[in-house]
């Protein structure tokens, strides 16, 4: 099956005891970057939670949000230090001592100064917890997978639509190449008798001139390559379907091969118009790199 790399997937889980709610989207990446944001008191989890999601996704930059709430504790101790509150109070009265000045100091006041009341963590999961953390992040993937799979069946659809529309562009290219010779021999042989103002006319001279034209502007080599690479990108889509991977998922790496593909075919392009002496083979060849071009664009999405 082919994969878009933009995707999203959520999933949420909740007991008398926690409530977890995990999400994880995708955006285009040329590698794989996975980005993963959760409450520090699971993050220990990370490592095995990275190396899950691995079954999900091969290229792309992915973001996993991870919530996690105990609805048991709040995990957290509000502590006062009264050493550092006392040094506060110790400075307000020798400033108000050099410069005349009264202050009535209120708790809240206080309170408000840095390191007066400190939030800490006293929170642990226990190991038993990623159990939970990886069935919700399971639940949260599958729903990743589908999404982007219904945007690579949408992507496929329009590559191989894409592939017919390059195909017949291709045909015109053939059948136009012989007809690109021949008209140079009318116009030599033309020219050649204006020239001489004679019908007797070396004939041999002039199939050397179409010879060696006719090699210039050859592109069978190319037309045939062309032929190949579309043939290769069908193949390719179409082996997609139901072909699994060793963990289960299915093989989600097409998005890299293709591109290769089109680079070849966009050299082959390349060529075909450099080679071109006529009008309606140049137009072809335009519409053929332009095509080409929409093709890679699109490949740019796929995983």
């Amino acid at each position: 099956m082919v994969y878009s790399m933009t995707g999203f997937g959520r999933s949420e889980y909740s007991d008398e005891a926690r409530k977890i709610i995990i999400e994880i989207k995708s955006v285009n990446h040329r590698y794989s970057d996975i980005n993963v944001k959760m409450p520090r008191v699971i993050s220990r989890f990370e490592p095995e939670i990275r190396k899950r999601m691995k079954k999900y996704v091969e290229r792309g930059k992915v973001d996993v949000f991870i919530t996690y709430s105990s609805l048991q504790s709040s995990g957290y101790t509000v502590k006062y230090d009264k050493g550092v509150a006392e040094q506060y109070m110790n400075h307000f009265r020798s400033i108000e001592a050099d410069f005349g000045l009264e202050e009535e100091y209120k708790p809240t006041v206080i309170a408000r100064f840095p390191d007066v009341l400190t939030v800490e963590e006293n929170y642990y999961v226990e190991d038993e917890e990623y159990t939970i953390i990886e069935k919700v992040l399971d639940e949260a993937g599958q729903q990743f997978m589908e999404s982007r799979a219904k945007e690579g069946a949408n992507l496929k659809r329009d590559l191989l639509e894409k592939m017919d529309e390059l195909e017949s562009l291709v045909v015109q290219v053939e059948e136009l190449a012989p007809k690109m010779v021949e008209e140079f021999r009318e116009k030599l042989t033309e020219k050649v008798q204006k020239l001489l103002d004679t019908t007797d006319i070396d004939d041999t001279r002039i199939v050397q001139e179409v010879t060696i034209y006719a090699d210039k502007v050859a592109v069978d080599e190319e037309v045939v390559r062309l032929h190949s690479h579309i043939d290769a990108i069908r193949d390719m889509l179409k082996a997609e379907e139901g072909v699994s991977g060793e963990s289960g998922t299915e093989n989600k790496s097409v998005g890299r091969r293709l591109d290769f593909i089109i680079q070849e075919m966009n050299r082959e392009a390349n060529t075909t118009l450099s080679k071109s002496d006529t009008l309606a083979v140049t137009d072809i060849g335009i519409d053929m790199k332009t095509c080409i071009e929409k093709v890679r664009e699109q490949v740019q999405n796929l995983e």
